[in-house]
């Protein structure tokens, strides 16, 4: 499983979760079990782990697992309240969301996640659903494009990128990364085309797999089955889902400002266990450059 995923910052995301050895706790990202393996450790008879994950791969490892105490729920995060209802769970004691991609999603050629393989345009994190990489890039009209780069990939030049993908693929249909790195090559800036591929490709991932909505959807509904002190632990990966985790836990909303009662008190479900976000050491970056861009967020249940 350690070949599938290397976790990030894992004995400060199991500190985060505060562990109460009979509790209730959730990992919606599963992935390879390296933080539901290291929660089943701190739990006894009596606890209860969910772990979440769309993945078919997920699913394979999760059967690994031989352990009562485990469950796997092979479905998407933002559908978290209603499979806990389904497993007769209302409200837990902790939440783990490690977000964004996986080291095997990425590694994985067929997968289409990464521009280090020519592969299928897929990014597809759940393999069943009909929406891929192939069909936002040749079907897509070009203002749709031009606000995803933009907004999902905070790319500078997304309008004109738009423009070249539509041009491009009125030659020909755009079926492989390699075909659709030929027809954008020339306006990655020099010296910056690895960055620049990166947020053009985080941004169609997001789009496929919706995943700023699932996000939104996940986090209003985790302060909804979180017992009174329960602990939200969430890793991210880009600013885009930094965001939206710190508006969420400091406001109790993702735009605007904090609301507040008649009596000037703030009205959010969380309150923050970290000040700022916790990061990865420098020994950790060195072992695993992905831990390089993780910002880890723990917060409480009001």
């Amino acid at each position: 499983m350690s070949e599938y995923h290397n976790p990030v910052m894992l004995s400060e995301c199991i500190e985060g979760l505060d562990i109460k050895s009979d509790g209730v706790y959730v990992d919606v990202t599963f992935g390879g079990g390296g933080h539901s393996q290291e929660i089943l450790k701190n739990l006894s008879a009596n606890g209860q782990l969910f772990g979440f994950d769309q993945d078919d791969d997920a699913k394979a490892n999760a059967d690994q697992i031989e352990n009562r105490s485990f469950t796997f729920v092979q479905a998407n995060f933002r559908y978290l309240r209603k499979y806990l209802k389904l497993h007769g769970i209302t409200q837990v004691d902790g939440i783990l969301a490690d977000l964004g991609v996986s080291s095997h999603q990425f590694n994985t050629p067929g997968r289409g996640f990464s521009t280090r393989f020519d592969g299928p345009l897929d990014m597809r994190m759940d393999t069943s659903q009909d929406l891929s990489a192939k069909e936002v890039l040749n079907e897509y009209e070009e203002s749709s494009l031009h606000k995803i780069f933009g907004q999902y990939g905070e790319v500078k030049n997304a309008k004109t990128l738009a423009n070249a993908i539509v041009n491009a693929r009125g030659q020909r249909s755009i079926d492989t990364i390699g075909e659709f790195l030929d027809a954008i090559r020339k306006l990655a800036p020099r010296g910056r085309e690895n960055k620049y591929f990166a947020q053009v490709f985080q941004a169609i991932r997001i789009e496929v797999n919706e995943e700023l909505k699932a996000l939104e959807e996940f986090l209003v509904q985790s302060t909804e089955v979180l017992k009174e002190n329960g602990r939200l632990v969430v890793m991210s990966y880009h600013s885009l889902e930094d965001r939206m985790v710190k508006n969420y836990i400091n406001k109790g909303k993702f735009y605007g400002e904090v609301e507040k009662d008649l009596f000037g008190n703030q009205l959010k479900p969380l309150r923050s266990i970290t000040r700022k976000p916790v990061i990865a050491s420098e020994n950790e970056i060195n072992e695993n450059n992905r831990a390089r861009s993780a910002k880890l967020r723990i917060a409480e249940k009001i």
